[in-house]
C-alpha cells in the first residue's frame, strides 16, 4: 500500500459510497468487524479532512463504536461485492464476518483494515451526534426511518490514507 495525502485520493466520493460501498472496520478486543456502509460523507470540517459515517444503534459496530476511538473506512473492487454483501447482512456478535469472506486482516498503528482493499481511510473519532427527526427539514426523510431507528453519525479526521499499489 502506498500512503497518501487525503487531498490526493482520486475518486467520486458519490459513487464510491453509493455505488462501490464501503467497510467500516473497528477493532473487537484483538478481532476486527467490518460492516458494509453506504451512507457517508468526505470532506472537510474544523479544518481537517474528515469522513462522516451513519450507523443505527442496534447495529454490533455501533457498540465497538463507542468503545473506540479508531476505525477504517476501505473500498473494494467489485470482485469483493459478495465479501461486502455479507458484511451488510450478518452481525459480528454471530460470525466472524471477514474470515467467512475470505478477508485478509492487517492491522497498523491501531487500524485494522483489510489488504483486499483499495483505499483505505484511517480515522480518529472527533464528534459524534443522533440524527433527530425534529431536524428533518423534508418530509421524504422520515420514510428511511420505518422503525424509528435513527442513525448515529461519527465524524473520524482522517489521519492516514493507504492506497493499494
Amino acid at each position: 500500500m502506498t500512503e497518501l495525502l487525503p487531498k490526493e485520493i482520486v475518486g467520486n466520493p458519490f459513487a464510491m459510497l453509493a455505488e462501490q460501498w464501503a467497510l467500516v472496520t473497528v477493532e473487537d478486543g484483538g478481532k476486527a468487524n467490518p460492516m458494509t456502509v453506504s451512507w457517508g460523507g468526505l470532506g472537510v470540517l474544523w479544518s481537517k479532512p474528515v469522513a462522516t459515517i451513519y450507523i443505527r444503534p442496534q447495529r454490533y459496530t455501533h457498540q465497538l463504536l463507542e468503545q473506540e476511538e479508531l476505525f477504517t473506512v476501505s473500498f473494494y473492487g467489485e470482485e469483493q461485492r459478495a465479501a461486502l454483501k455479507l458484511c451488510g447482512a450478518r452481525s459480528g456478535r454471530e460470525l466472524d464476518k471477514a474470515a467467512a469472506c475470505g478477508l485478509t486482516l492487517k492491522k497498523e498503528d491501531g487500524f485494522c483494515y483489510y489488504e483486499e482493499a483499495e483505499l483505505v481511510l484511517c480515522c480518529r473519532k472527533i464528534y459524534r451526534d443522533r440524527i433527530r427527526p425534529e431536524g428533518f427539514l423534508a418530509d421524504d426523510i422520515d420514510g428511511n426511518y420505518p422503525g424509528k431507528d435513527y442513525h448515529d453519525l461519527y465524524i473520524g479526521e482522517i489521519v492516514r490514507v493507504l492506497k493499494k499499489d
